[in-house]
Parts: C-alpha cells; structure tokens; sequence
C-alpha cells in the first residue's frame, strides 16, 4: 500500500524534465534523424529524476546523498549534451534556453541539497 507523500518540488520539477527531455528525443529522431546524441540526453536527463526518486527511498541518510549526487553528476551531462545539441545547431535556440534554464534550476536545487545534507552528521 502506498503512503502519500508530501508535496516535494525537487522530484515534481524533475519528472517534468524528465517528460520534456523524453520530447526532445522525439524530435530529434523525427526531424533530425539523431539518435547518438539524442539517446545520450535521454539517459541522463530522465536519470536524474530516476536517482531523486531511489534517493527519497533512500534506507539511510548516506544513500540519500549518493543518490542525490549521481542526480547532480546526471544533470551537468545534461547540460552538457544540451549545449553540444545547441552548438551543433539541432537545437534551436528559444528550446535550448528553456531547456538550459530547467536544468540549471535542477542542479542548483540539487546543489543547495547536497551542501545542507553535507553539513550535517551522518
């Protein structure tokens, strides 16, 4: 039986990146014929969502900070195959700036978890 769970922005927002990436990939195979690239932002951009969510399951407080810290690592390659996607000129820019700045949002977030949770004892 499941619990409800509070109200949780972090996992809400990365699901939705999740969905919005899952779409990108789509258009990228459709319009542009791109798999390689376009499989490799949909592993990590759907992987940091995947992580935030074994980490809210998380049996102890160090798992939930190795969790959140692949969510991070997952989310700066993130960025990154946005940018080469951008560069490469398979992204245009309007979509890559949203995209950009829902990913940044996600890292900072994840950063501003990671500090309070370092600082506190295990």
């Amino acid at each position: 039986m499941d619990v409800p769970e509070k109200r949780n922005i972090l996992k809400e927002k990365s699901f939705s990146f999740s969905v919005r990436v899952v779409k990108l990939y789509q258009y990228l195979k459709k319009e542009h014929q791109e798999y390689e690239l376009g499989k490799q932002v949909l592993r990590s951009g759907t992987s940091i969502a995947a992580n935030i969510e074994e980490a809210i399951g998380g049996y102890s407080r160090k798992d939930f900070y190795a969790k959140l810290g692949i969510s991070y690592k997952e989310a700066r390659e993130t960025r990154f195959w946005l940018q080469l996607l951008h560069a490469s000129q398979l992204l245009e820019d309007k979509v890559y700036r949203s995209l950009e700045k829902d990913c940044n949002e996600l890292i900072k977030l994840l950063i501003s978890i990671l500090k309070t949770n370092k600082e506190k004892p295990l």
